[in-house]
């Protein structure tokens, strides 16, 4: 008898190692049930997923996927934190943001979890004039403090350092950034304003705040444009060294302009890429300090915001799942600070519960969940530190293509970066048409009774320059339409579900055909006959072999009660009677379209 050591953990020791080969063959087995007759790395190769950026995810990670060397945290390169002690010591800074002069707003976040401000000042947020107001009853040497004022940054940071000044804060005890961002307002805008102001600002702050950041990178014009995670890293390292170039030439040291620049990065529900680029924006920045003599100077301030281009309009409840995975990500990536915009965030002002919900994400996910008594939780997974350095690449990659042609300022005023962003967001716009990147809610399980949720309307953003886009755009417009019909007359544009056979012969290709019609704001119907639908078009949903035996039949007989149009739901065949076919993979939003407009639902 075999005697097992008596720690209760030793019984895959009986067992030899199993090999990749092994795992292989397995796979391939699986696949060969689904028709796909591969071997070895071809089967590996088959469970692939290719994501923007030219980034592949493999389906297995192991000590053999190597990646550079991550470091400590609080050690150059910075990917695993900038600071030694992370997040540990009472999580990532909580921030919320404000765009209207609500300070009672501003004081119920204050006392209920959120950390720092985040104030949209001038063009599109609240006038510089009230801040004082907003700001009463706040105590300055507390709750940080960053502006995000555009082209008034200077009017804006007067005003701000007035008000520490009035109230007796101690200039080493002021926290937080005046938010100057030339190159980002650029971005939003089209516009430029003069930088010398904003080097005057950096100056005053090295010299005599020294914790208070005169710039910000604000990479998050270039993701709501549509850009990818590598085109997002890029134009944040390409504004950096903008900035350190312009400070330096007005006198400041490398270390002292390091020191003023605090990045901004989108987060999304894509959890894992959204570490990988935090830890990769890190590292590189490491890189340009280092080339830049800045020495221990590279250390990169981060604040992460919850993406708006993932939000939607319709189920908007379904956001606040995604803000939570977002700020997760966040968290776990080691931004220093963390922005979850509220659920409503694309319906117009949030209210109070918004809000709530808001901070509270932050709250939970650091005092319930502890995410953050481990520095860097995901360090050490193969795939998080494979996807880190193949990203890292990539965004240098795309910083270096900037550089070579002139800098950041160039690649904007000359239209290049605005249209390698539309390529990108093109691209992207195919898979989310063809419901290949699926929008919960909206491509996906879509709810055409829910009651809409209405919202004061937000100030406007300032507008000119890059666009911003939203992944349920195009989905969006197909609603609308839908909308304006329901209002109309009454009802929803109707389709008919046409039935074959038994329940198990048609449920899933039903199901798959009304989540698709719906994702367009037509209403399925499958109850009753076709005479009683109301509708004018019908799709046919069975199995491929009822299809053989009842499709042009029932096709035939549609078009004899009057259906202009009749789909099938499954791949194309020769079928006497049916018009087109919806598919998994066809382009939805074509599909849909098509159909409004035979409707005549404009």
């Amino acid at each position: 008898m075999t005697v097992l050591p008596d720690d209760g953990l030793s019984l895959a020791a009986e067992f030899s190692d199993a090999t990749r080969e092994q795992w292989q063959r397995l796979v391939a087995g699986v696949l060969s049930k689904s028709g796909k007759d591969v071997e070895g790395a071809a089967a590996e190769d088959a469970l692939t997923t290719t994501l923007e950026d030219g980034l592949r995810v493999r389906p297995l990670y192991a000590a053999g996927d190597t990646a550079s060397d991550p470091g400590f945290p609080g050690f150059a390169p910075f990917v695993r934190s900038g600071r030694p002690e992370g997040n540990t010591l009472g999580g990532w800074d909580v921030r919320q943001r404000h765009t209207t002069a609500d300070g009672g707003a501003v004081l119920t976040d204050l006392e209920n979890g959120v950390t720092s401000l985040w104030l949209v000042v001038g063009e599109g947020g609240m006038p510089v004039s009230s801040l004082g107001r907003v700001l009463d009853g706040v105590y300055l040497d507390l709750a940080p403090v960053v502006l995000d004022a555009g082209c008034e940054v200077e009017d804006a940071a007067r005003e701000l350092l007035r008000l520490y000044e009035e109230r007796g804060v101690a200039k080493e005890a002021a926290r937080g950034s005046l938010g100057a961002d030339p190159l980002g307002f650029e971005a939003r805008t089209g516009r430029s304003f003069d930088f010398a102001p904003v080097a005057g600002l950096a100056r005053r702050c090295a010299e005599q705040y020294p914790g208070l950041r005169a710039l910000t990178v604000d990479a998050l014009p270039y993701h709501e444009a549509g850009g990818s995670a590598a085109q997002e890293l890029g134009c944040s390292l390409a504004t950096g060294v903008a900035y350190l170039r312009q400070l330096t030439e007005a006198g400041l040291s490398v270390e002292q302009a390091c020191g003023q620049l605090e990045f901004r990065y989108a987060a999304t529900a894509d959890q894992f890429l959204t570490i990988a680029k935090l830890r990769a924006a890190r590292r590189l920045w490491a890189r340009v300090a280092e080339v830049c003599g800045a020495g221990g100077a590279g250390a990169q301030t981060q604040h992460a915001v919850t993406s708006s281009v993932m939000m939607t309009r319709r189920d908007p409840w379904v956001n606040m799942l995604r803000t939570t995975v977002a700020t997760l990500a966040a968290g776990v990536g080691g931004a220093e600070s963390v922005t979850v915009l509220p659920f409503d965030h694309a319906l117009g002002l949030p209210d109070a519960f918004a809000r709530r919900i808001a901070r509270n994400t932050s709250t939970i996910l650091i005092e319930e969940s502890h995410l953050s008594r481990v520095i860097d939780p995901a360090g050490g997974s193969w795939y998080v530190e494979r996807l880190t350095d193949e990203l890292a690449q990539a965004g240098w990659e795309f910083f270096q293509g900037i550089e070579r042609t002139g800098g950041q300022a160039d690649a904007l005023r000359s239209g290049r970066l605005g249209r390698e962003l539309a390529a990108t967001w093109e691209a992207r716009s195919a898979k989310l048409a063809k419901r290949r990147e699926p929008i919960t809610g909206v491509s996906e399980f879509p709810n055409l009774t829910e009651k809409p949720v209405v919202r004061e309307p937000a100030t406007e953003q300032p507008a000119g320059g890059l666009p911003r886009v939203r992944r349920d755009d195009a989905f969006e417009a197909l609603r609308a339409r839908s909308d304006a019909h329901l209002a109309a007359t009454g009802t929803r544009p109707r389709i008919f579900l046409a039935t074959l056979g038994p329940a198990a012969a048609h449920t899933a290709r039903a199901t798959f055909a009304a989540n698709l019609f719906q994702a367009g704001g037509i209403e399925p119907v499958m109850e009753g006959t076709f005479e009683e639908s109301g509708a004018s078009e019908a799709c046919l949903c069975s199995s491929d072999a009822l299809y053989e035996e009842q499709a042009e039949a029932r096709a035939e007989e549609l078009g004899s009660l009057g259906a202009r149009h009749v789909f099938l739901a499954g791949r194309p065949a020769a079928h006497a009677g049916v018009d087109s076919y919806v598919f998994a993979g066809c382009d939805a939003v074509a599909v849909l379209s098509a159909t409004l407009d035979r409707m005549g639902v404009s």
